[in-house]
């Protein structure tokens, strides 16, 4: 019997992800990398630390388990012979001057670790005397809560060790922009320059660009790009690599990895469309926000600033699926910044939704048509 042929229209960690489980279940799989500058994966920090947030309901349930899977997603790429993912449990750290906002945080964690099912480790409220031990960049005056069982991931690492799984199950990748061509009763064609690929099912897994893509099907998601600015800074000489990372209860955080390097951020510029520009603007926020809560940083090595777009859904719910209408067409998009967080997860229930012919229970509340624009 003939493999069940699956096109991956995007390379980042939502494509990757579907990728490596659709070909790790024997589908013949084939990946198409766009190469445009801005996808997020590439620009993203990777903190694996969802419980305290406020969101709730099917986004905070998706969010949990992206956190939960993650362990085993590493595991199959073992399997795999693919044993370098820099996927690292170093803990989670919420920072903050006012105790009362660390103890609601406190208690919204601890009220979630049960049905995370051992994932968020211990939890423990710490004094400014700890919280400098564990990143001495910190700000006087800031006490937190430290959450062990909080990761990092390096996006491009662990986008780059799925890709690769992918490949040692079969799959291969083609390099280039991909263009539907609708097929009456059976899934497009994907046309990438000269190359004419065909399938049995076509995901599009493009980020921010999905509306792009399906453009050919007068179809158009409410789903647009959001670009964040992230800042790479390296302390010479300190050793970071076993720092938590750092959430002050805001919008930015600070992520340590080897090397010394240590990246803050990010903006979440709304509105920003497809610009891929390192602003003035934007470097002053995310220096200003470090500073505030790590003043430690301020004689740090500037080493780059990376720009991602992340896929913006409306409403702030991933969208994951089948079309409505249209045979063989499925999409992965709008994680906003989660996606590092929940596409491994994601790519794996879809995989399961795509070869079985049906919604999958974990990915029924993020269905595409709650997000198709007339």
């Amino acid at each position: 019997m003939a493999a069940h042929r699956v096109i991956v229209i995007g390379s980042g960690i939502a494509g990757a992800s579907a990728a490596f489980a659709l070909a790790r279940r024997g589908a013949a799989v084939t990946v198409v990398d766009s190469g445009a500058d801005g996808q997020a994966t590439a620009a993203g920090a990777g903190i694996i630390s969802p419980w305290a947030t406020t969101a709730e309901g099917p986004y905070y349930d998706l969010y949990a388990a992206g956190a939960a899977y993650y362990p085993e997603a590493v595991a199959l790429l073992g399997e795999a012979g693919v044993t370098r993912t820099d996927y690292r449990r170093t803990g989670a750290l919420l920072v903050h001057e006012d105790p009362a906002r660390l103890a609601e945080a406190q208690a919204r964690v601890e009220a979630r670790a049960g049905a995370a099912g051992g994932a968020v480790g211990e939890v423990r409220r710490i004094g400014n005397d700890e919280v400098r031990a564990l990143v001495p960049v910190l700000a006087p005056g800031l006490e937190g809560v430290f959450i062990s069982g909080g990761a990092l991931v390096d996006g491009r690492v662990m986008r780059d060790a799925l890709l690769q799984g992918a490949a040692r199950h079969g799959a291969r990748r083609v390099r280039g922009r991909a263009v539907l061509a609708p097929r009456p009763h059976a899934a497009p064609l994907v046309e990438v320059g000269a190359e004419t690929l065909e399938g049995d099912d076509v995901l599009v897994a493009s980020g921010a660009w999905a509306n792009e893509v399906l453009a050919p099907y007068g179809l158009k998601l409410a789903v647009e790009p959001q670009r964040g600015q992230i800042t790479h800074l390296r302390l010479d000489g300190v050793d970071t690599s076993g720092w938590p990372s750092v959430d002050p209860l805001s919008h930015h955080y600070l992520v340590a990895f080897d090397d010394s390097r240590v990246a803050v951020g990010a903006t979440r510029e709304t509105g920003s469309g497809f610009d891929v520009r390192v602003t003035a603007r934007g470097q002053w926020q995310v220096l200003s926000d470090a500073l505030r809560i790590a003043p430690g940083l301020a004689e740090a090595t500037l080493v780059e600033t990376r720009v991602g777009l992340r896929p913006l859904a409306s409403p702030n719910v991933p969208v994951a699926g089948a079309l409505p209408g249209v045979a063989g067409l499925h999409v992965v998009t709008g994680f906003g910044a989660a996606g590092l967080t929940m596409a491994p997860f994601t790519g794996d229930a879809l995989a399961r939704s795509i070869l079985d012919g049906a919604t999958v229970p974990e990915l029924a509340a993020f269905a595409p048509e709650a997000h198709v624009r007339p």
